[in-house]
């Protein structure tokens, strides 16, 4: 099995309703620690699976999209306002993209935080999704602006219902795993949950690389529009690689790193 930074594979064993608009003021406290926030909504269970998970690992900030945004990748809003609504204390909707709310928190909501925690992303994000998700794009963002990141994502099996307090469990492990490590500016952390039954016993956790295989290409088309087809669960995967881990039952954690083109193409010296 693969390692990431040296370390080898070990096993490891709700959102407030009532909108008031904010007119100026932030969440800035001393001892903000952990920003959270996902591409389902501010209302979504996965983040408030999330919110339990994070509890007693520091102080929560929550600046999320008012509204579902899944698979908008690292889309970002320049040309518009972006509305701000208070949900609570420490918590936002943000009119907006997980990137945008990312920005706005780190530049005017919760400019010190420590963290970025992104998910619980109901459906998973592995291999090639990592360029779609806008949960992965959120922490991505942060790495971008010099703030730590985890993205946390579920897959769902075909015909199965997520069981949320138990995946809040596994993120809190996951978590208290993940957050003590030194971090390695330019990376940030993508986890991806298994779906597993009931009596199934309680998940290994599996450091491994991205899958690089691409998404089944699959469509049908009628009438003149065209309607993906591709079957999630039969996809390819490499052994050993994150969607071989997760779709085999365990915890699949990779690092990811930013300037792997920048490195890769380095090496490339053009010839005359």
């Amino acid at each position: 099995m693969t390692t990431v930074g040296g370390r080898n594979p070990k096993p490891t064993a709700v959102c407030p309703t009532g909108l008031d608009r904010i007119d100026g003021d932030t969440l800035s406290h001393p001892e903000t620690t952990l920003l959270l926030t996902n591409d389902d909504g501010w209302d979504a269970p996965g983040l408030a699976a999330l919110w339990q998970a994070a509890e007693g690992l520091g102080r929560c900030r929550l600046v999320a999209p008012i509204g579902p945004l899944s698979g908008c990748g690292h889309r970002v809003t320049t040309h518009g306002p972006i509305a701000i609504t208070r949900l609570g204390e420490d918590r936002v909707a943000v009119a907006g993209t997980p990137a945008d709310c990312v920005r706005l928190a780190l530049d005017h909501l919760a400019p010190d935080v420590d963290w970025i925690l992104s998910g619980i992303n109901a459906g998973g994000n592995l291999g090639a999704d990592v360029y779609h998700s806008g949960t992965v794009a959120a922490a991505r963002e942060g790495v971008l602006h010099g703030v730590p990141g985890i993205a946390l994502s579920h897959y769902i099996a075909r015909g199965r219902v997520i069981d949320w307090p138990r995946a809040a469990r596994w993120a809190a492990s996951v978590l208290r795993r993940l957050l003590p490590l030194p971090w390695e500016p330019g990376t940030f952390w993508n986890v991806n949950l298994p779906h597993l039954t009931p009596a199934d016993p309680e998940p290994d956790l599996i450091f491994c690389p991205l899958d690089p295989s691409p998404l089944p290409l699959s469509y049908r088309v009628e009438g003149g529009q065209a309607f993906y087809s591709g079957d999630y669960h039969s996809r390819a995967r490499r052994p050993h690689s994150d969607v071989d881990v997760c779709f085999s039952g365990r915890i699949a954690v990779t690092l990811i790193r930013l300037d792997e083109a920048q490195r890769d193409s380095a090496t490339i010296v053009p010839q005359p």
